[in-house]
């Protein structure tokens, strides 16, 4: 009896845990009834804030349109891109949702999706630095933004090229780098080709270029570690807006052509 009464013990702590682990996100977004999805509001064309002071962009439709099919509201929460995993973390947000790279720091501690968007991480210079080739930049100062892709690049995989540079040096956004850039207080800047673009055509800064590419670059959306449900819950709501052409068409209204590369 003594060890039968100890086998429905074990299988009722078992039982417990189990239903502890229970992933409910799902349906703590749709109990809530809100979508929060965290950003930098100054990364355009992905999230950005227009004329009127109104948060817009590619991502921003998308997820809109995502939080529709969800059957909830959409709620764009500006944050530090620095601090985005304390963010995440703390419940402040559903997700971040901003042209964020792959990486696998960010897959370790982030349930992320696959990849929706591709992109390249490239080097904009004066257009008469003679500055064509990554040795180029050798002794030169380059700038990124304080907790992007491109700081990670040249902190981890590309450590020995930046050891050739002068310095590498930190911006709050891309805007001020570039403009900086053209004022000579940096040779090149680090910057998703997608975003340079945007901000680049934005300025008419006719002096600066795209000069060399580094590596290519896949955007996800990253998740709380254990909100893997709403994780995937996202994904098919992703394809069920590529099989219909929605995403298509939200693409073509920021870009020429649908560069998505949801599956």
């Amino acid at each position: 009896m003594k060890k039968l009464f100890t086998v429905a013990l074990i299988l009722m702590m078992l039982v417990c845990g189990f239903a502890h682990a229970e992933d409910n996100s799902v349906q703590a977004i749709l109990d809530k009834g809100t979508f929060i999805l965290g950003l930098d509001d100054s990364f355009p064309p992905m999230g950005f804030r227009d004329e009127n002071n109104d948060i817009v962009g590619f991502d921003i439709d998308v997820a809109k349109a995502v939080a529709a099919r969800l059957g909830v509201a959409f709620v764009a929460q500006p944050i530090a891109w620095d601090a985005k995993e304390m963010e995440l973390n703390s419940g402040n947000i559903d997700c971040i949702w901003n042209g964020m790279s792959i990486t696998p720091e960010r897959e370790e501690s982030m349930a992320m999706t696959w990849p929706y968007l591709n992109n390249q991480m490239v080097f904009y210079v004066k257009a008469d630095s003679g500055i064509d080739t990554l040795e180029a930049l050798a002794g030169k100062t380059v700038a990124v933004q304080n907790g992007s892709y491109a700081e990670e690049l040249l902190n981890g995989d590309y450590a020995d090229l930046a050891a050739t540079m002068d310095s590498v040096i930190g911006y709050d956004e891309y805007l001020t780098a570039l403009m900086d850039l053209q004022q000579g207080g940096c040779d090149a800047v680090l910057v998703d080709l997608v975003v340079g673009e945007y901000k680049v055509t934005g300025m008419g800064a006719t002096d600066l270029k795209a000069a060399v590419a580094l590596s290519d670059d896949n955007y996800g959306i990253g998740f709380r570690k254990e909100d893997v449900a709403l994780r995937d819950k996202v994904q098919e709501i992703l394809m069920e807006l590529k099989a219909d052409g929605t995403l298509a068409e939200i693409c073509k209204n920021w870009f020429t052509e649908d560069i998505t590369v949801v599956p």
